[in-house]
């Protein structure tokens, strides 16, 4: 539900045609990155402000500035606000844009992994360690060596070393548009004029930009290998097009398993769709299955998936507690379903 009609909304009835409400009001939060620590809920979004920036297809107006922990001791229960876990001015390479981040533990410690403009303009990743899920949260000194664009998800991999009991961990990330990812279609990234947020992608009847995934070394602090394309095809073995819009990545990149099986899931951005594809191994290549989340109001779509106790959550936001402001918006959960064959149920979010 992008913001076309936003003007002809009825805020009030949508709120009441919700399947859920946000978790928390006090404050605007999105793109939630959710996990389960200790049999607790953890939620690391990125955290809205109304910074008086200009709308533009480049992102200018999500100007966040530092990152809030949520934790939950349910789905059902109250969503509890632990205060500043990081601010950008404590990160010496950042200078503005901490943009969606998610988290991961390790032998008791927790990583924070977030994207955020350098002082040169371009996006970079970056990690900060604490020794507790919800922080503060202490950044590295500098940004991963060689990471790019935005939107990092890190997913654990407990059956990779099924003799050793040992677990690997792996970065995915990438975006286009405002999140640059197809202005390093050489290697090298291309400066930011055009301005254009199409400039630089693929034709219509070329392959669609892939996600990046990359295997972390042993400390989780940089990568243990040049990224690789994460590729999705279509129902006959085709990499989906950049013209399949429906269909094709955009950003928000999450992964999680059910069933011995890997799904990745991600954001359509500019149809506003989150669909999802499946593959039998973290690297791919992934086979597209579907959607999991209709539009929502406001023109992002950014997600996880998590378990809890047997039952799979939707993590999600929409902009309906702002009447539509779409960079000011709220994280909302869901429950999710299976079928016989694993494929998720599609969800609408409003009744």
């Amino acid at each position: 539900m992008p913001e076309d009609n936003i003007s002809q909304i009825d805020f009030d009835d949508l709120n009441k045609r919700a399947i859920s409400q946000p978790l928390v009001k006090h404050i605007y939060t999105a793109d939630p990155s959710a996990h389960v620590f200790n049999g607790k809920i953890y939620i690391y979004p990125s955290h809205d402000i109304n910074a008086g920036e200009a709308f533009d297809d480049l992102g200018s107006h999500f100007a966040m500035e530092d990152y809030h922990v949520l934790s939950m001791d349910t789905p059902q229960s109250e969503a509890i606000d632990n205060g500043l876990a990081l601010h950008v001015k404590d990160v010496p390479w950042a200078d503005k844009q901490m943009w969606a981040p998610d988290a991961t533990e390790k032998d008791g410690i927790y990583y924070l992994f977030f994207p955020a403009k350098a002082h040169d303009g371009i996006f970079r990743i970056g990690v900060a360690v604490s020794d507790s899920p919800v922080g503060p949260f202490t950044p590295q000194p500098a940004p991963i060596k060689e990471s790019f664009s935005i939107d990092p998800a890190v997913f654990k991999d407990d059956d990779a070393h099924p003799d050793t009991g040992g677990s690997s961990y792996y970065m995915y990330f990438g975006g286009i548009w405002g999140g640059q990812l197809q202005r390093w279609r050489t290697g090298v990234f291309k400066g930011e004029q055009p301005e254009s947020p199409v400039a630089f992608l693929p034709g219509e009847d070329e392959p669609a930009l892939c996600a990046k995934v990359a295997k972390l070394t042993g400390d989780l602090l940089e990568f243990a290998e040049a990224p690789k394309d994460l590729q999705i095809l279509d129902e006959n073995g085709n990499p989906l097009l950049n013209g399949d819009k429906d269909r094709r990545f955009f950003e928000a990149s999450w992964m999680h398993k059910y069933n011995g099986k890997y799904y990745f899931s991600y954001s359509t951005g500019d149809t506003h769709y989150i669909c999802y594809a499946i593959g039998d191994n973290p690297y791919g290549p992934f086979t597209y299955a579907g959607r999991i989340l209709e539009p929502v109001v406001g023109w992002t779509s950014h997600h996880s998936i998590c378990e809890f106790e047997n039952k799979w959550y939707l993590f999600y936001h929409d902009s309906s507690l702002s009447k539509g402001v779409t960079h000011l918006r709220s994280v909302k959960v869901a429950e999710i379903e299976y079928d016989e064959n694993g494929l998720i149920k599609t969800i609408a979010p409003y009744l």
